[in-house]
This record gives C-alpha cells, structure tokens and sequence, in this order.
C-alpha cells in the first residue's frame, strides 16, 4: 500500500497504539542500562569469624561491629580496582569459639569463593581453620588470636595485627616477679590452643626472673565453678594468681577467690582484660586484677578518641577489646587489594608482605613470618571499673 493512499485517521490510531509498546520498550532499554550498571560494580565478599553464640560472644559481636565499620568506610569512599567500582561486603560466621565448628566455617568461606578472611579470635579455631584457608588459596588476617604457632605454620597467606603471646607472656611474667615482687605464683590454665601456651611462657618467664611457680592448676573453657581448685591454690599461699584463659571464667574465678580468702594478684592475657570483666567479677576486680593486651591505649592511638565515640553511638555498646585491631585488619586487606590492582589473593599477597599501613593501633608492618613487627603491649589494671593503663612495652 502507498503511502498517498493511507488514512490520516488511522495512522493517528496507529500511533495511538504504539505508544504503549514504545514506552515498554523505553522501560526495557532502562532496565537493561541498570542492569548493566549494577554488573559493572565488583563486588568484594569478605569473610570474618568469632563467636556469635556461646560465652565468648561479646568478643565475637566486639569484632564484627569492628569489621562492619570498616567495610562502612570503605565502601563510602567509592574505591576502584580494575577499573571497576567496588563494593565490599562483609560474610560473617559463627565458629563459637569451637575448633570443629570452625574448620566447618572455613570451608564453607572456601567456598563461598571470598577474597580474603578477617579472623578468627580464638587461637584453638585459627589453627585447624588456617589449614583449610592455606588449602583453597584465601587469605586470613587474624586480629586476636595470639599462640606463637599460628605463624610458624610457613602459610603464604597468614598474617596477625596484633601481638602474639611470646611477647605478652614474657611482659606479664617480668611484671609479677620485678614489679609485684612475687615470691610465689600458682599458674591455671584452659588448656586450650590460647590459654596454655600463654600459661607456658608466662611460668617460664617468672622461673627465669627468679620468681618459684609452686602450683599448676587446670581447667577448661567452659567452666564455672572452680572451688576444687581454688581450695588447692589457697594451701599454697601464692601472692599471684595467673590464670591463661578468657574473661568468662576469670570473672567468677576472681568471685571464688573472695569467696575462700585468697588475697593474691590476678594476672592474664587478653582474654581476661576486657570491660566485660568488671560485670562478670563484680566488685572483686580492681587493682588486685593486673593484665596484657596488645596494642596502645584506644585514646593514645590515632584516631582512637574518634574511633570510640563512633562505635559507642553506632553500637550503644562499649568497646570490649579487639574491634581496633580488626577494623585495621580490614582495612589492611582492603589497601592490598587496591595496590595490586586485584581481588585475587594470589595477587594481593605480595602488598601484604610490603605492607606500611598507618592505622589505628599505628603502624602495621609483618615479618617474614607474617607477624605485627614491634607490637606494642600494655599492662593495664582496673581503677573504678575501668582499665587503667599500668606500662606499655615495645
């Protein structure tokens, strides 16, 4: 048909019909324009594990929120690599404090196919777990987990931002024969992959500054009641108590002492020196209570005052102990990627072994064997309810 014979009524009909189908088309070539937007930006998963459940659960929570401000700011600054857009997002797991269950959330992070790993916090859950992450090429900063052996496994991919317990053991046992002049200290420990070893090089440190360790006592980390010990310690008179393990059971531990007379320091690691102590031990923790943890304190680090302020009123929480360290563990992870130009671990590993990262618990370097060099440590106390800062040690 030509188009001198066609009726302006109906090429007005037909118009009328088509635009409809145009508009559907219009919408479809939008959909299509955000859809390839939206495959445009790489999206970056990274894992993390703590305890979630359990008696170790606020570490577990103190850590993610560290995690997820981190991932916050990170994805606030539109950052690029391979000339795509990234956005991060963090997996979080539960390992419960468990060796097993850990091993079972590594593997399922293996995976998931995530670029990296920030965690785990308990040293008993990264060793089992740090084999399976070595095995499927994913790399893992730790931010808490503190036996030596972590990083003597030879892994590629392992790295610790925070201090390890050769140093802290070393620090606390000086501590109790120079300073507290302890004549005689009794040792209890968890017998876990992070109280024992801690333990051990504590009772070799004081033995070696003169100090006599005239009792070893034992228990597990899921304890409450310790009077059987307790009741055997008291016959040694000891003027320090030291006690390799977490604030869940050194909390009711320092009630029990009370409770027997037992007029002894307390000493720990990181386990114990957290605020969560003070409610779990009541008013029986204050100066009698003496501690290690890795890093300076919060206001001396930079940007700590800040850093706390944010977290409190994003979280209504306190700062239990680690969540510095794992936002910088995060961070860290992130800067890797961004210098190699990739999210393959394969890739990025190198820039980890350079790294020379400026972060909240300040400079974060690794060794060869993928360790924090010169981790600082401060021996704290408590003074009305809160730590105090006694030494810091580098």
């Amino acid at each position: 048909m030509s188009a001198s014979r066609l009726n302006p009524s109906a090429i007005r009909m037909a118009s009328t019909r088509m635009a409809p189908l145009a508009a559907a088309l219009a919408c479809a070539v939008g959909a299509m324009s955000a859809v390839s937007a939206q495959a445009s930006e790489l999206v970056v998963k990274i894992g993390h594990v703590a305890p979630m459940t359990g008696p170790q659960a606020h570490y577990g929570k103190d850590n993610e929120n560290g995690a997820r401000m981190a991932v916050e700011d990170l994805n606030k600054k539109g950052i690029t690599i391979g000339g795509q857009k990234v956005r991060f997002e963090l997996v979080p797991e539960d390992d419960a404090a468990d060796p097993k269950q850990g091993a079972v959330v590594a593997q399922k992070l293996c995976d998931a196919k995530v670029a990296g790993v920030i965690g785990h916090l308990n040293s008993g859950t990264t060793i089992p777990a740090s084999r399976i992450y070595n095995d499927c090429g994913i790399v893992q900063i730790t931010p808490a987990a503190t036996n030596p052996k972590i990083t003597q496994q030879g892994y590629k991919g392992m790295f610790r931002v925070i201090a390890h317990d050769g140093m802290l053991g070393v620090a606390l046992g000086d501590y109790a024969v120079k300073e507290l002049k302890a004549k005689k200290v009794v040792v209890i420990d968890d017998r876990t992959g992070y109280g024992q070893p801690l333990a051990d090089i504590f009772t070799e440190t004081v033995k070696k500054a003169g100090g006599n360790v005239v009792d070893r006592q034992y228990t597990n980390d899921k304890a409450t009641d310790f009077n059987a010990i307790l009741t055997a310690v008291k016959g040694k008179n000891p003027d320090v108590v030291f006690y390799g393990g977490m604030d869940a059971q050194a909390g009711p531990m320092l009630r029990q002492m009370k409770q027997l007379g037992i007029k002894a320091s307390f000493m720990g690691g990181d386990g114990i020196c957290t605020a969560e102590l003070v409610k779990l031990g009541g008013d029986n923790v204050g100066k009698n209570v003496i501690c290690g943890e890795g890093g300076m304190d919060l206001n001396k680090m930079a940007g700590g005052a800040a850093f706390e302020k944010r977290y409190k009123e994003t979280f209504k929480s306190d700062i239990q102990l680690y969540a510095p360290f794992v936002y910088d563990a995060t961070m860290v992870l992130a800067t890797a990627m961004q210098k190699s130009n990739s999210v393959d671990p394969a890739k990025y590993v190198a820039e980890l072994q350079k790294m020379d990262y400026k972060g909240l618990v300040g400079a974060i370097r690794f060794d060869d064997k993928g360790d924090i060099k010169n981790g600082a440590i401060t021996l704290r106390t408590y003074v009305d309810g809160k730590k105090s800062a006694l030494a810091v040690i580098n």
